[in-house]
């Protein structure tokens, strides 16, 4: 381990002005970045500005096309393949990179498992295993299926992998985009001490306020070319945003289109119950997006997917149009117009290691169908009617979906969820995850959505978001409905107070 560390200490890992071309299609030009033993240096950028495939390079994963990568002071060609973590170079992917079939403890041993006489020592890594979840705050069973973890426990165990591979140089791509406010919080803990031990973090969010209050340094990034490396003091969330996207983001959040309040409601619900949720009760007027707000558990995500289907509903009635109806699934659901975009975009969401077109047509096959065959050609023009509309940007429609930045996927899912034509749709976390830029255009689809008379569910763990597009605010906790806000009410001090359970109430 270097006995110097922080600001005077020389670089333990740094690019020299590299390179990357995929194909014929170049993603990044001569960039220069370094990191050195117990700093926190953040990568900010839009979207496919190439913060992912640098990361990539620094930790061996891709090779550059040009440049030199540099580690102790020497030029080197990084082992692929993970193999660079030998070196001491781990980097938490933004996709999960866990077995699903496997248990906790023999994915954080997973490649270097402990053994007794020849024999697996599944004791003492079970052991070793909680005492690593207990550090990090992680209510979760050593012996638990990966498969059975929820996306944020699953983001916890890749920090815990990650944290446990005595690493040099950590790099953490968007390690916070899943979790709530708590195991935020423990992560910062755990990077602190992990850089008062000389550890140096390469650290990627869209959160900018996480990157202000963590880190040293920050580099940005801007379709492939670097376009600053500066102290974190000299920086803040607004000049950030502005730099990584070079224009001003003071529109952010569209004006509300104001729906009829006098129109008859498109969605009632009464007295509905399911796993998770207790006798909830709202209404959803045409052109209007109704936010629901809660911290993380507190019931949103069931009562979304306890309407379409997903989860039983136990008791409840609930009407479209005037009408009562029950799904038994997402497809009746979906058949009827009322359609669900997951926050699980990778897992749930998108066909990752498919193409554009059939992520894009799978819940709407029947309409790309001539006789008993695909029609490609049918399902070609709903893609470039989807490209226009929601700006996707891919090199060309035969890119798989994996292979998107972050925020072109969301709009992929975007325009998967709208080719049905749906009179409600219900959005779940739609911006987790992409950068600022992109956030501002799904905010004004959004809007143009409701202008057009569609009516929104929009779930969403950022305050602002909620604050900024919502008509009507439903606050949740454990289960519940505990408070609804509307027109001036709606501010973050009333929801925070609701979502926390904190008696009295002032002026909004």
């Amino acid at each position: 381990m270097p006995t110097s560390t922080g600001a005077n200490a020389p670089p333990i890992l740094a690019a020299q002005r590299i390179s990357k071309s995929f194909g014929e299609v170049p993603v990044l030009f001569s960039i220069d970045f370094d990191v050195r033993p117990g700093e926190v240096h953040a990568i900010i950028g839009e979207n496919g500005a190439g913060k992912s495939t640098l990361m990539k390079i620094l930790s061996g994963f891709e090779q550059p096309t040009s440049g030199t990568i540099v580690f102790d002071g020497r030029p080197t060609t990084l082992p692929p393949n993970g193999e660079a973590e030998g070196m001491g170079i781990v980097l938490i992917h933004q996709e999960f990179n866990l077995a699903e079939h496997l248990t906790v403890a023999e994915s954080i041993f997973l490649g270097r498992e402990l053994k007794h006489f020849g024999f697996l020592d599944v004791r003492r890594m079970r052991e070793q295993t909680q005492s690593l979840l207990d550090t990090l705050h992680v209510p979760v069973d050593p012996s638990a299926r990966i498969s059975t973890l929820t996306v944020a426990e699953k983001q916890m165990i890749e920090i815990a992998k990650a944290i446990s591979r005595d690493a040099r140089v950590l790099i953490m791509d968007e390690p916070t985009a899943v979790l709530s406010v708590a195991e935020t919080r423990t992560l910062f803990e755990q990077i602190n001490r992990l850089t008062a031990r000389g550890v140096a973090i390469v650290f990627i969010s869209h959160k900018l306020d996480e990157v202000m209050q963590l880190s040293d340094r920050v580099t940005i990034l801007r379709d492939g070319q670097l376009i600053a490396t500066l102290d974190s003091k000299a920086l803040t969330p607004d000049s950030a945003a502005q730099m990584m996207v070079g224009r001003e983001l003071s529109n952010l959040y569209p004006p509300k289109h104001e729906p009829d309040v006098d129109a008859p409601l498109v969605l009632s619900v009464r007295g509905l119950r399911s796993n998770g949720v207790h006798d909830v009760s709202f209404g959803l007027r045409r052109g209007e997006i109704l936010g629901f707000a809660g911290l993380i558990g507190s019931g949103r995500t069931a009562v979304a997917e306890t309407i379409v289907g997903l989860i039983h509903r136990d008791a409840g009635e609930l009407d479209f149009n005037g009408r009562p109806v029950h799904f038994a699934n997402v497809a009746q659901s979906l058949a009827a117009g009322i359609v669900y975009m997951t926050k699980d975009r990778k897992g749930k969401g998108l066909m990752v290691n498919m193409g554009l077109r059939p992520n894009l047509t799978l819940p709407t096959l029947d309409r790309h169908l001539k006789g008993i065959f695909i029609d490609t050609a049918s399902e070609t023009r709903a893609l470039e009617r989807a490209v226009r509309r929601f700006d996707i940007r891919a090199r060309d429609e035969s890119v798989r979906a994996g292979q998107l930045s972050g925020g072109n996927q969301q709009k992929l899912m975007l325009g998967k969820t709208m080719e049905s034509e749906p009179e409600v749709i219900i959005m779940d976390e739609p911006t987790r995850g992409i950068d600022v830029g992109t956030k501002q255009q799904i905010y004004h689809i959004v809007a143009a959505l409701a202008a057009e008379g569609k009516s929104i569910i929009l779930i969403s763990s950022e305050l602002q978001e909620v604050i900024g597009l919502s008509h009507r605010v439903m606050v949740m906790r454990n289960g519940r409905i505990v408070g609804e806000l509307e027109g001036t009410e709606i501010s973050e001090e009333q929801i925070v107070r609701h979502q926390m359970g904190i008696e009295g109430k002032t002026a909004a």
